[in-house]
């Protein structure tokens, strides 16, 4: 079985808003389909996996997933809190900059955890409430509430966490990253997308991530191997496929390289 895609905004939607089911279970690992699920639990105990990291489930917390990231959800107690969904092309960069600021602040993080105190219930109802009955001025009240919502989350977060400073040419790459990764495996095929020189990115990806360019390629090409060795029950011909090796046995050498096993001793160690 390939990994599952879900697409809770159909019919063209590029904004949503809803409760948390309130119900205890237990999700299959799964992808978003190009759109930001932002999560604010005010009740619940449990897990939460995105990616290859686990978070045990505390709330009141705020989680943000991006486009394409992997998560799935084991409750223990019944959870409570709202889910706002949207896509990039919600947010206008020339109209709405401080909105698109806080969020490309606030995408730098993955969890939250929130006090009892700010936890925002007052201005999550209203968004709901608004979303459910939209008027003339809605969308923009709407942003205004969404923007005020980034705002305490980043707020909170920043109290214990520094906020360090980003380059604009490593978040082009990070966001080149995201897109071309399983298919661009090479530094100089980004640098080139970049219209800039290897030597360059690789420079700058060691002083802001602490890793070359290289080493993050790899990185994210390692983590999305591992999605489908441990998420689908596709053979190694069919992964090296989809990750654009050019065949099984380079995609068992570079997952070898990085992981110290093969794809099958990994996928083993899990399901024996």
């Amino acid at each position: 079985m390939e990994l599952d895609v879900k697409n809770k905004l159909e019919g063209g939607l590029t904004f949503k808003v809803s409760r948390f089911k309130e119900v205890i279970k237990k999700t299959r690992p799964h992808k978003h389909d190009a759109y930001f699920e932002l999560v604010f639990l005010s009740e619940g105990e449990g897990f939460h996996w995105i990616e290859e990291e686990e978070f045990r489930v505390t709330a009141p917390e705020f989680y943000l997933l991006q486009p394409g990231q992997v998560h799935y959800w084991q409750f223990t107690a019944v959870p409570k809190g709202f889910v706002v969904l949207f896509t990039e092309e919600e947010l206008d960069a020339l109209t709405e900059r401080s909105l698109v600021d806080l969020h490309r602040r606030l995408s730098a993080r993955r969890r939250v955890v929130l006090t009892r105190e700010g936890f925002p219930q007052a201005l999550l109802a209203a968004l709901y409430r608004e979303y459910k009955a939209p008027a003339r001025f809605s969308r923009a009240f709407m942003h205004g509430l969404l923007q005020a919502l980034m705002a305490m989350v980043l707020q909170q977060a920043e109290a214990v966490e520094e906020d360090l400073p980003r380059s604009s040419l490593f978040d082009r790459f990070k966001s080149l990253l995201m897109q071309e990764g399983p298919r661009l495996h090479r530094v100089s095929d980004y640098a080139e997308k970049l219209h800039t020189t290897p030597q360059n990115l690789n420079g700058i990806c060691r002083r802001q991530a602490g890793l070359s360019a290289g080493a993050l390629i790899a990185r994210d090409l390692l983590l999305e191997a591992k999605r489908y060795v441990l998420h689908t029950d596709l053979t190694m011909n069919e992964i090296a496929d989809l990750l654009h090796f050019s065949d099984a046995s380079h995609f068992v050498k570079f997952f070898k390289r990085h992981e110290g096993i093969t794809p099958l001793q990994f996928r083993n160690q899990y399901f024996k």
